[in-house]
């Protein structure tokens, strides 16, 4: 099934700009980067190439000792069979593009040549491409893919345009959610819960509405994540795969905080600080650091060696649960403690977003579940499993706090819009609609 994915404005950004820059898109694996590239080649362009570096090792040697960009294209072109078609006419893609580093080194020379467009991509670039002998700055844009986000997520489930707007418009003026429409999207967020947005996940549900094939996917995809440890990392695998089986229960402790001494006791934090590295970097988790005070700019507050660590899809963490927590989900089992899957799914969200999420503790005040810079100001939003959401000593204090200046809160919560003073209360599935800023597509400044 064909899923509707934001990727495709980006997509159709780098089509509208003929061949300007090569595109990279970065992402962990299976979150649909190779689906949604060659849907958009097949449709966009007369010829689409595609050379993927893991089915096709002997295409590595297209980029092995050559002298120049011509070597490059005269090699692509043989190998891939090129003809001569209209300028901007031909689309190559090449995934699995970590396997062949050098590729990314000669793109420079090939968009300067023209006569095709380029995208690349491929699964842990963030940890395998680092050491690249020369990244083409200013010819090559980057976009990171993420699963699908709640409301794409929607889109797949065939909610309607006008229950869409209409939550949109209550979050924008914030006023309630037309009860019937509130229950609806209450009802699809306890689902992604449980499928979580990862694509071929998702397909299994529309396709059997079987929670059981929905599980039986998820535990391939964390399968697939723990072989990449052990194949891109095997000298510290053992240690990565221990954090990453841990997250569960680290996002069950009453801090949520991930305590390096579970993890390997005695050691420090910088003996560890590689493997919470490998996570973040591979796109399989998202860490949010501690804030010494949520101030703009929150990135001279920030503390690295502090830290949660959420996993990179809410439905992959609750097939990390082995207590039939599925159903319980679905039921809205008010006796369970979701505290944890609330939280990891709004980080998801924002990460989505383009935010950094943060947190804020401080024995005096207390804590923050999460904290994002917007509009030039610290923006702190609780997020609330249970009844009780409307007690959030830590978020009144801070905002009683003068030297803070924060002029908005949001706390994210099963219940319909409400507001009271600087805090107002949203259900929790409106993290959709928490958007940094944006420039408008045109933005032109004349002197006269």
């Amino acid at each position: 099934m064909m899923l509707k994915r934001k990727i495709e404005k980006e997509l159709s950004r780098f089509l509208h700009d003929n061949g300007r820059y090569a595109l990279l898109v970065t992402g962990a694996r299976q979150v649909g980067k190779t689906f949604s590239i060659e849907q958009f080649g097949r449709e966009n362009y007369d010829n689409f190439v595609e050379i993927n570096f893991i089915r096709e090792p002997e295409a590595l040697a297209i980029f092995n000792n050559v002298s120049n960009a011509d070597d490059v294209y005269m090699r692509l072109s043989a190998y891939a069979k090129l003809k001569p078609r209209r300028k901007g006419q031909t689309l190559v893609f090449l995934d699995e593009i970590q396997r062949c580093p050098e590729a990314v080194t000669y793109m420079k020379f090939l968009v300067q040549r023209g006569g095709c467009h380029y995208i690349l991509s491929g699964s842990l670039l963030g940890v395998e491409l680092k050491d690249i002998r020369s990244v083409p700055v200013g010819f090559m844009s980057e976009v990171q893919m993420f699963p699908l986000d709640f409301e794409e997520f929607l889109w797949a489930n065939g909610i309607s345009e006008e229950i869409l707007e209409n939550a949109r418009s209550a979050f924008m003026e914030k006023h309630p959610v037309d009860p019937f429409f509130h229950n609806q999207l209450m009802r699809y967020f306890r689902l992604y819960l449980v499928t979580g947005g990862m694509p071929d996940v998702v397909n299994s549900y529309l396709q059997t509405n079987d929670l059981t094939q929905v599980a039986a996917a998820q535990q391939r995809i964390c399968i697939e994540y723990k072989r990449d440890i052990s194949q891109y990392d095997p000298k510290n695998a053992l240690r990565i795969r221990d954090i990453y089986d841990r997250l569960p229960s680290e996002l069950n402790q009453q801090n949520r905080r991930f305590t390096v001494g579970t993890v390997l006791k005695g050691s420090h934090f910088d003996r560890l600080e590689d493997g919470f590295l490998w996570l973040k970097e591979a796109g399989v988790a998202i860490p949010a650091y501690n804030l010494d005070e949520p101030r703009s700019p929150l990135a001279l507050a920030t503390k690295r060696s502090i830290f949660k660590l959420f996993a990179n899809d809410v439905g992959l963490l609750a097939s990390m649960y082995m207590n039939g927590i599925q159903l319980k989900l679905l039921n809205n089992d008010v006796d369970m403690n979701i505290g944890a899957i609330y939280e990891n799914v709004v980080a998801q969200e924002l990460k989505a977003h383009g935010f950094s999420p943060s947190y804020f503790n401080s024995k005096k005040q207390g804590e923050l579940d999460f904290v994002v810079e917007f509009d030039g100001h610290a923006l702190p939003l609780e997020v609330k499993s249970g009844k009780d959401y409307k007690r959030h000593s830590a978020l009144d204090n801070v905002l009683k706090d003068s030297n803070y200046g924060i002029p908005l809160a949001y706390v994210l919560c099963n219940d319909n819009v409400a507001v009271e003073g600087k805090i107002v209360y949203l259900p929790i599935y409106m993290t959709m609609f928490i958007q940094p800023p944006s420039l408008p597509e045109k933005l032109i400044y004349k002197i006269e």
